[in-house]
């Protein structure tokens, strides 16, 4: 960023000066107008029967017990925290009418919640729920962040014992405060409760859920994370979904798919968390998807954040599960994107795991060939020679390019993006033991890719590895790898090298060990199978 030049400065202190100046005329003119009308008469007239307000006085014992208490927060607070005396002095002081003593005791909460690693005893709770109904709006914002820290990750107990200790009803009314930090620690507080699954049913129960609804909409981001939050760990739990989604009003549906386009990036993330959540019937997604989702998750797509991308490609895979669904999200749009998501994110495992599932969905329909016209084929690909082979998302990958292989036309743009590089990562999975499953797609890919020509001059500078792996496929336990290898034996033979090669290291030998076992096994079930007859 550049620096402003001496002309610039020397304007910008103009201008503060004269915003000085008529800050200063303006309250010089408002305190001489409240003067005046104080002098007036019609303010004197029954001052003899003016009630004077009430103001709090500090009782003697109060004013004992803030000398102590004092000194006990100075001297001994490292000693005994929750002591006896310290405890009756927090009493005296919570329940003060005076918002000094009450601040004093909200600060003692406040410096507890940050220092102590132990949870908070029952007999604390009553004074703290009382500076939480406090009208003093510093010892609001004291006594409700003192409750964040209380009930943060790592204290569950201190969850339970607020929850189940008339704790949410204060809290609750916090939640609606006009000031934004007492209304931003409310809701956190009310976010960390949520993880207890007995303390959202006492939420639920005390209405926690129209309002956290209503705070989506508030002007305040972190006000509305953390009600987004908190609904996400409420709707995880399916029981509650009838409360979240009462029929005829779909408010939160709405609310929530409108924070996708939320330009903080937690809050559109969190927006998606919930409505994966949500989506646990064909009904909700019909709903979703009926008001607009899908433009929105594309967008989100693109997001230059890690969270955003997870969070709405996790909730387009639940999407693309349903059937009715399927038709709407194979546009060109959506696919474009989801092709673009792995040419440029391939090695993170959750991005190629839900993109290749979702592919894979939907290519179980009729939309085969706007997949191919599309980068999906060619991103999932090129993930294969980014991704480790200890990550279960090279599964997805390898499982769905091998539907997709099934139906020739697919089979001949993979061909065409085929390169020794990929032909190399194919036959090596295909070899590997360790991950059975991504070695059976990885050959079944290769199986469907033999009747090529440009495949065939590519699998022969790998005749021994392809051998190698036939040998486990064919003496596998899995009637399914055995059939798999029999099938591309055959294919392969055609061919005069392969042909040559398979005689050369034994191969029929190895078939004919195969077909003696199968002939023994179906001597052995015929021989059951009278058995059982007679």
């Amino acid at each position: 960023m550049g620096q402003l030049c001496g002309r610039c400065m020397q304007l910008l202190r103009d201008f503060v000066a004269f915003v000085q100046r008529m800050s200063s005329d303006l309250v010089h003119s408002v305190k001489e107008c409240l003067i005046l009308i104080s002098k007036c008469s019609c303010l004197k007239q029954n001052s003899s029967k003016n009630r004077q307000l009430y103001k709090p006085i500090l009782q003697p014992h109060e004013r004992v017990t803030a000398q102590e208490f004092l000194q006990h927060i100075e001297t001994g607070f490292e000693m005994s925290p929750l002591g006896k005396d310290p405890l009756e002095a927090l009493r005296t002081l919570a329940f003060s009418e005076n918002p000094g003593l009450q601040q004093s005791a909200a600060l003692y909460y406040l410096h507890m919640s940050q220092h102590m690693n132990i949870p908070l005893p029952v007999e604390h709770l009553e004074p703290f729920y009382a500076l939480l109904r406090s009208a003093d709006l510093e010892v609001q914002q004291m006594s409700s962040l003192s409750l964040v820290n209380f009930l943060l990750e790592g204290h569950k107990s201190n969850r339970e014992a607020i929850g189940a200790a008339r704790g949410v009803t204060p809290l609750l009314s916090l939640a609606k405060s006009y000031d934004p930090r007492v209304q931003q620690n409310a809701v956190g507080a009310i976010l960390n409760l949520t993880q207890s699954e007995k303390i959202q049913q006492v939420l639920c129960k005390e209405g926690a859920l129209p309002l956290l609804a209503l705070l989506l909409e508030s002007p305040d981001s972190e006000v509305q994370y953390y009600s987004c939050a908190a609904l996400s760990n409420v709707a995880a739990n399916i029981q509650h979904h009838k409360a979240l989604l009462r029929p005829g009003d779909r408010f939160l549906l709405r609310t929530l798919i409108s924070l996708l386009s939320s330009s903080v990036d937690k809050v559109s993330s969190q927006a998606c968390v919930c409505l994966r959540n949500l989506a646990v019937s064909a009904d909700i997604q019909a709903e979703m998807v009926a008001e607009n989702v899908l433009s929105k998750l594309c967008s989100l797509l693109a997001s230059g954040s890690e969270d955003v991308r997870r969070a709405s490609i996790a909730l387009l895979w639940i999407l693309s599960q349903h059937l009715h669904n399927q038709d709407t999200l194979a546009c060109a749009e959506l696919l474009q994107s989801l092709g673009m998501l792995l040419l440029v994110h391939k090695t993170d495992p959750v991005i190629v795991g839900h993109t290749a599932c979702i592919i894979k969905n939907l290519s179980l329909s009729k939309n085969r060939q706007r997949i191919m016209e599309s980068r999906c084929i060619e991103g999932l690909l090129q993930t294969m020679l980014s991704i480790n082979a200890q990550e279960d998302s090279l599964r997805y990958v390898t499982s769905c390019l091998a539907e997709l292989a099934k139906q020739e036309g697919a089979t001949l743009h993979m061909v065409q993006w085929m390169d020794e590089h990929l032909t190399k990562c194919l036959v090596r999975l295909a070899g590997q033991l360790e991950h059975t499953e991504s070695s059976f797609q990885a050959a079944s890919i290769i199986q469907h890719m033999i009747g090529h020509e440009k495949m065939m001059l590519l699998w022969k500078h790998h005749i021994g590895e392809i051998q190698a792996y036939l040998r486990n496929f064919l003496t596998h336990r899995e009637i399914r790898f055995q059939q798999l290898g029999i099938s591309t034996f055959c294919r392969l033979r055609k061919d005069p090298e392969f042909s040559l090669a398979f005689r050369k290291s034994q191969m029929a030998k190895l078939l004919e060990q195969v077909r003696q076992q199968t002939e023994e096994t179906q001597e052995l079930l015929k021989a059951a199978i009278c058995h059982e007859d007679s």
